[in-house]
């Protein structure tokens, strides 16, 4: 299994992403509603906005998983929030990187995986929109022209102000 690296830029990453105050916050139907969409939309078992905090993967929205969070470590979100445009695994068992991950030989058992990086207005990738299925799979292109559209459509909704709330430095 291939540990995801952390970019140059981690520590504003991980400030971006906290100054956000979206970690450890409750479901929101306005996350809920784009997992479930894009979940049906391509036609997997499960879509997750996951972001990457310095240790591990949280879940703001997960439809068909019932974890809230994983050890960054083995994440597959990790090593997508490293490039700029969707990163696909087509079949985890088939990638030397992917093929001994837990996430693959336990539940959820997954061998088709794609995640389009959340990509902040100052440019920084704090997590993904991810895709994930227990059969492997291709995407289109137009596939991952929509799955891009959507995870701008989340970042638009991260970084939406919440009335009354107050940016903690940390």
């Amino acid at each position: 299994m291939q540990v995801p690296a952390f970019p140059p830029d981690e520590a504003l990453r991980v400030e971006t992403l906290r100054e956000l105050l979206i970690l450890d916050t409750p479901p929101e139907a306005r996350f809920d509603n784009l997992t479930r969409a894009a979940a049906a939309f391509f036609r997997v078992q499960i879509a997750v906005v996951s972001l990457i905090d310095t240790n591990r993967q949280w879940f703001k929205s997960a439809c068909g998983l019932g974890a809230k969070e994983t050890p960054r470590d083995i994440s597959f979100c990790g090593h997508a929030i490293l490039q700029d445009r969707v990163f696909v695994i087509e079949d985890a068992l088939l990638d030397e990187r992917f093929f001994d991950n837990p996430l693959v030989t336990g539940e959820p058992k997954i061998r088709f995986y794609a995640g389009a990086p959340l990509k902040a207005s100052n440019g920084m990738n704090l997590g993904t929109l991810c895709l994930i299925d227990p059969a492997s799979r291709k995407l289109q292109d137009f596939e991952i022209e929509m799955l891009s559209d959507m995870a701008r459509l989340v970042v638009q909704e991260m970084e939406m102000p919440i009335p009354g709330a107050v940016a903690v430095h940390v």
